[in-house]
């Protein structure tokens, strides 16, 4: 029993000296980093994080050719200006969230959108002749290209699918994002959203 003993105590040593010196070293830390000037507003600062800031704002969002309000949407930077999250309410339906972000380590813009109703889609690329256009896989696997390109003061997205490897598109949606001064929720009455 007394060597049971001395292995419990010995334990018992090593754990409370690691939690001494390693916490607060870890404390010090976090409240280095916060002390420190933002590195990722610096980061982020360059003129090739700010191609999609045309995007960024509160939105109504109408078919392209419509006036019929579909979905509210408010595109915002968040993190120091290196994310773009995207809030999109469909009129009547569940929402949508999407992450937007320039990969500078492969010069690649990459957003990431998710709904309420389990979606996934990634899509990655570039900006274009003025238009960001980004493609990638849905979940069905079917290829799937995005482009957002400003126009009056507004912006137009529009998408198209190909099932079979991208010898033809056909239009999946096709909307425009107009200023607004709403940022949430969407008005009562019934739409679906197409990229749901």
């Amino acid at each position: 029993m007394g060597a049971l003993l001395r292995v419990l105590w010995g334990r018992w040593v090593a754990f409370a000296t690691l939690a001494i010196v390693v916490v607060p070293s870890l404390a010090c830390s976090a409240a280095a980093a916060d002390a420190q000037p933002n590195a990722s507003a610096r980061t982020c600062s360059t003129p090739v994080y700010r191609q999609f800031d045309f995007w960024v704002g509160n939105w109504e969002v109408v078919d392209t050719g419509g006036s019929k309000i579909i979905a509210l949407a408010r595109i915002e930077p968040i993190l120091s200006g290196c994310v773009l999250r995207e809030n999109y309410q469909p009129v009547g339906g569940p929402g949508g969230q999407s992450l937007t972000i320039y990969d500078r380590s492969r010069d690649r813009w990459h957003q990431t959108w998710v709904t309420a109703t389990g979606t996934l889609l990634e899509i990655e690329g570039g900006l274009e002749n003025g238009a960001i256009i980004l493609s990638g896989r849905n979940q069905a696997g079917a290829l799937v290209r995005g482009v957002w390109k400003p126009v009056n003061g507004e912006v137009r997205e529009t998408a198209t699918t190909s099932t079979d490897g991208g010898r033809s598109w056909r239009p999946w949606f096709d909307i425009t994002f107009r200023r607004s001064s709403k940022s949430s929720p969407a008005p009562e009455c019934a739409h679906r959203d197409p990229r749901t």
